[in-house]
């Protein structure tokens, strides 16, 4: 079993090559414009990569861009595996990651009562 400290290093590799196919337009999918990769969690046994992902519009592209990622989950993890040497790959799961929105909904809060003040 890898390290917690190698663990991270693979989650955090996966999710810059994830982030720069995404930039780099490699994924041709105009779904998945404007998403990002906020956080990537690959378990002990490197067997899955649990993605996250938001979009700047919100919960609203949900089902459609995790629909995509599904789409291309093949070719995304052929295309990681190339990229970062492992002896097996781990599968990816995408997920909506809604702690953006929550973030955002927090700060409107918090000026609105700095308003009322």
């Amino acid at each position: 079993m890898p390290s917690s400290l190698r663990l991270k290093r693979i989650s955090d590799r996966v999710r810059q090559e994830l982030s720069e196919m995404l930039v780099m337009g490699e994924i041709h999918d105009p779904r998945l414009e404007g998403i990002s990769i906020t956080e990537v969690k690959v378990d002990r046994e490197l067997s899955y990569a649990e993605i996250y992902v938001s979009a700047i519009e919100g919960i609203e592209r949900s089902q459609e861009v995790l629909q995509a990622l599904e789409n291309a989950s093949g070719f995304l993890r052929k295309s990681l595996s190339e990229k970062i040497e492992l002896r097996t790959f781990p599968r990816l799961r995408f997920h909506w990651d809604v702690t953006p929105e929550r973030a955002d909904r927090i700060e409107r809060l918090i000026a609105s009562i700095h308003k009322e003040e």
